[in-house]
């Protein structure tokens, strides 16, 4: 990296190109006791690699489980979307029995069915198995205007529903959901200061049933700065960050680098839970050229593995959270971390010039976490942008019908967004509304990308570029 080389480096962060600082024991899923170097599943396969809650000394998973991402099914009534709670039991149970012990979930996500899937599918297993984490995710209440009391009722009132749909009476970890948004301080102090939110979470922590208290962070700074400012009062147990390769020193929109956040985290020896290792999605897979790169240094692992690595690398790193939809993802996430082999000098010298490069790409931030979801008007925004930046890393986005590729590239972008987006939920029927925009947590002003997206098509159905 710049002005610092890889071994340097390493130094920094508390590691080398030895496993020195990274807690590697293996522990039952079920009771949280070391067992040696394996998880006791009788599959024969393992050697998940934990990390120690300082202050409660349990043994976290490297691999969490974020539930914004569960596989969907047809709604047998006709109408929409649901959960496919089979699909769900069935990967909640293999990841348990592959070690995996961290599952995180919001009232928001999977519009508003992830906490009642997921307590579904932890329910039939014994409630020590696993740490359950939920968040309180009332920024859209005080977006709308509530404040003082009525804000106060709503948002208990959304902790208990939580409770409930969970099928839990306490909470392993809980989080003020998404702060850093809007009028920043300000907001942040009328969803959970103000109204005195934040002393009842507190006294729910006192009493036992939060057993870990923290944040997941977006956007303003001053948000961070100001929160950890309040460390000695508040004891923040962790804290949620979106830390990958790319914005560790390159980051983009709303997201700040990870670089300062990680390393505010751990001057106070704060456990770090990390958000978006993919970018959503975008490190899954990368541009023909890069993927070659990657391949050639590791050609039996996943592009994707490449990411998990640098995420779960840094010790003060808890758990790194993959919204896994599929089995393979599971399965591949589960071989990067069992065991994790952190990154050498050599490995974050490579990352840190792949994300140079790809930040000269043109691909829209987005990280599939559904908030502006759903559209008054039909409109499928994640699934629009995802085409859009699919596009881009795959080498079919023709910028000029002098390119030499020029007519595949073009049938590959319009063929692909009639397959992947229904015409009716395409960019061109954005009317601009902007209901979307305020509940983006990467700040992406939604209607302005959807009317250039849409003209782009255009271009290309006209030939026009």
């Amino acid at each position: 990296m710049k002005n610092m080389n890889r071994r340097d480096f390493l130094k920094k962060i508390g590691i080398g190109t030895s496993l020195a600082g990274v807690a590697l024991a293996g522990c039952d899923s079920r009771n949280n006791k070391v067992t040696g170097n394996r998880t006791t599943s009788d599959s024969g396969e393992g050697n998940m690699t934990y990390r120690i809650n300082p202050k409660t000394g349990e043994k976290v998973s490297i691999l969490g489980y974020g539930c914004m991402r569960w596989p969907m099914m047809p709604n047998p009534d006709g109408e929409g979307e649901i959960i496919d709670q089979e699909a769900v039991n069935e990967l909640v149970d293999y990841a348990i029995e592959h070690g995996v012990n961290y599952f995180d979930t919001a009232p928001p996500y999977v519009r508003g069915l992830s906490e009642e899937a997921t307590g579904i599918a932890l329910s039939r297993h014994p409630r020590e198995s696993y740490f359950l984490a939920t968040k309180m995710s009332n920024q859209n209440f005080a977006h709308s205007g509530m404040a003082g009391k009525e804000l106060y009722d709503a948002s208990v009132a959304m902790y208990r529903n939580s409770l409930d749909k969970l099928k839990t009476d306490y909470l392993d970890y809980y989080l003020l959901h998404n702060v850093g948004g809007e009028t920043g301080v300000p907001f942040l102090r009328q969803r959970f200061f103000d109204n005195g939110l934040l002393d009842f979470l507190m006294k729910e922590r006192e009493e036992g049933r939060i057993r870990n208290l923290g944040f997941s962070y977006h956007g303003d700074v001053k948000v961070f700065d100001y929160l950890l400012s309040l460390h000695d009062e508040i004891h923040w147990d962790f804290v949620q960050i979106q830390l990958n390769y790319v914005d560790y020193r390159h980051a983009s929109g709303a997201n700040f680098n990870a670089e300062y956040l990680y390393g505010e985290l751990e001057k106070r020896n704060i456990p770090a839970v990390i958000m978006e290792p993919l970018l959503g999605g975008r490190l899954a897979s990368l541009t023909e050229h890069l993927n070659g790169k990657l391949k050639q240094r590791e050609p039996e692992e996943s592009i994707a593995s490449w990411a998990f690595r640098f995420s779960g690398t840094f010790p003060g790193v808890l758990t790194v959270l993959s919204g896994m939809t599929y089995m393979e993802h599971l399965q591949d996430n589960l071989h990067t971390y069992s065991p994790l082999r952190p990154l050498t000098d050599d490995d974050f010298d490579m990352l840190e010039e792949t994300a140079v490069e790809m930040t000269n790409y043109p691909s829209v931030p987005c990280t599939a976490c559904e908030y502006c979801m759903p559209c008054p008007y039909g409109i499928d925004i994640p699934r629009i942008f995802a085409h859009y930046n699919k596009c881009i890393n795959e080498g079919n986005f023709p910028v000029s019908r002098q390119n030499e590729d020029y007519r595949r590239a073009r049938k590959a972008f319009l063929v692909g967004y009639d397959r992947s987006v229904p015409r009716l939920r395409q960019a061109s029927h954005c009317i601009g509304c902007n209901q979307c925009a305020p509940h983006c947590p990467q700040t992406i002003d939604i209607p302005a990308q959807m009317q250039r997206i849409d003209n782009y098509v255009e271009k290309l159905k006209q030939n026009t570029l």
